[in-house]
């Protein structure tokens, strides 16, 4: 079951509009060697003195550097000797202790695959740039970015993927992960290994969200990831969660916003975040996250409890009403009461569930990330979008391209959802976001790690 949303649809990801493509992106045949994983480079993403070699090798690099500079592009000699070990270096360190992940692990798996011969296998560009990586293992899909930074707060993304794996399928009722859940999931873990041995990854974070926290057997499925897919996830808690969606959508938030209400629906779990933007305003959006919950509900436990193919008027209304209880129930929910009625306060949603509606909302024939991510909505398009589905059948839903058979069950409980999100804070506009956790990791990885602060252009 593949997930519509792959993240790979822009260019760039950091602001809204295309950039020019870094010259240093890897090539997808780089990253592997006779076979074996190429080791991360553990440099600072520029290559040392080319007086070091001979003079014969000299000459031959001034050459190339001649050859590059009359194409307009600039090179560096490369030096082997920045290769490192193998494997994948921890994530940076960030100031509060008790948020730093452990060592994301990539491991070379006894039974990998044998790499290209050695003569289809091309030297990797002579300008480097340091790759970065996230994946989020949710309790519906399973994502993987890997990019490359560009200008200052973007990146490029050079690989990505998205399954739907549901492994949280049952997990209400049963309270554990079952057996063809985590199949799916290990399966798909195992393409997302490959893709990362295959490149020369600086950083990494690997993290996996609400059915793992829950699931009674949640850290033993993690330790299969392990030694099956020669993955190490690391378990998030809530705050994080809502921490790193907020850093995903930065961009998405213009300089003269008073006040926003970001949502995440997932699918085991919702998370909300309250963000004040009256002061004055940090380079970074989660500096001014007020308040904020986790909902110990998604699109799937939902869905679970009510039923997601056969969803009367009723049904629908009993699932807004009982995600609504749970929101009254959030302390915090009025501190932006001050910038309420402001024509500058939005919500700001980012899930599968905003992203259908958007792709209905624009009859779109195949869903297409660069049209929905970003995209305005009025209350007036919401409404009407969610009375649409509402009045869907199963097969209906099914028929529709941005929806299909992979979310039909699914759709209803997200729209049940976001509507006790926009009773609780009603707003005028809506904006949606094709991006979240993974680009949230990428951009405070890439932060933390400076390759932004080194060189205006975003190359380290």
């Amino acid at each position: 079951m593949e997930d519509h949303d792959t993240g790979a649809g822009a260019p760039e990801v950091g602001v809204s509009g295309a950039s020019p493509p870094p010259s240093g992106q890897a090539s997808p045949s780089a990253g592997r060697q006779n076979g074996r994983p190429v080791q991360p480079w553990s440099g600072h993403g520029q290559a040392g003195d080319a007086s070091q070699h001979q003079n014969g090798q000299n000459q031959k690099a001034k050459t190339r550097k001649r050859r590059k500079r009359r194409r307009g592009r600039k090179v560096f000699a490369r030096d082997d000797a920045q290769f490192a070990a193998a494997g994948l270096s921890a994530p940076a360190a960030t100031n509060n202790p008790a948020s730093r992940p452990p060592e994301a692990i990539v491991a070379p798996l006894p039974s990998a695959t044998p790499g290209r011969p050695e003569q289809d296998v091309r030297r990797p560009p002579m300008q480097e740039l340091p790759v970065f990586a996230a994946l989020d293992l949710g309790t519906n899909n399973c994502r993987l970015l890997v990019a490359v930074p560009t200008r200052h707060g973007q990146f490029r993304v050079i690989d990505a993927f998205s399954r739907i794996v549901r492994l949280g399928e049952g997990l209400t009722a049963n309270g554990r992960l079952g057996q063809p859940a985590m199949d799916r999931a290990v399966e798909a873990l195992k393409i997302c290994g490959d893709k990362l041995r295959g490149r020369k990854i600086r950083k990494a974070r690997l993290i996996a969200t609400e059915a793992c926290r829950t699931a009674a057997n949640g850290a033993e499925f993690l330790d299969r990831v392990e030694r099956e897919a020669g993955l190490k996830l690391e378990i998030i808690d809530r705050q994080t969660e809502a921490r790193l969606a907020v850093s995903g959508c930065g961009s998405l938030v213009d300089r003269d916003t008073q006040g926003v209400v970001l949502f995440d629906i997932g699918g085991g779990s919702s998370e909300i975040a309250l963000i004040d933007l009256t002061g004055h305003r940090s380079p970074r959006l989660a500096n001014h996250i007020v308040s904020w919950t986790s909902l110990p509900v998604g699109v799937v436990s939902l869905a679970e409890r009510f039923g997601g193919r056969t969803v009367t008027r009723e049904v629908f209304a009993a699932m807004v009403e009982d995600v609504a209880v749970r929101l009254h129930a959030f302390d915090g929910r009025d501190r932006l009461s001050h910038v309420l009625a402001s024509p500058k306060f939005h919500l700001l949603g980012t899930s599968g569930t905003v992203t259908t509606l958007a792709g209905v909302h624009l009859d779109l024939e195949r869903y297409d990330r660069r049209r929905v991510d970003g995209l305005w909505m009025d209350r007036d398009s919401v409404d009407r979008m969610v009375e649409k589905l509402v009045g869907w059948d199963f097969q209906q839903r099914v028929a529709n391209p941005c929806i299909g058979a992979d979310r039909a069950d699914l759709v209803l409980a997200g729209c049940a959802i976001l509507e006790a999100i926009r009773a609780m804070w009603p707003s005028e506009r809506l904006r949606v976001a094709d991006r979240g956790l993974r680009e949230g990791i990428l951009s405070e990885l890439m932060a933390d790690d400076g390759v932004w602060r080194n060189n205006g252009r975003g190359r380290a």
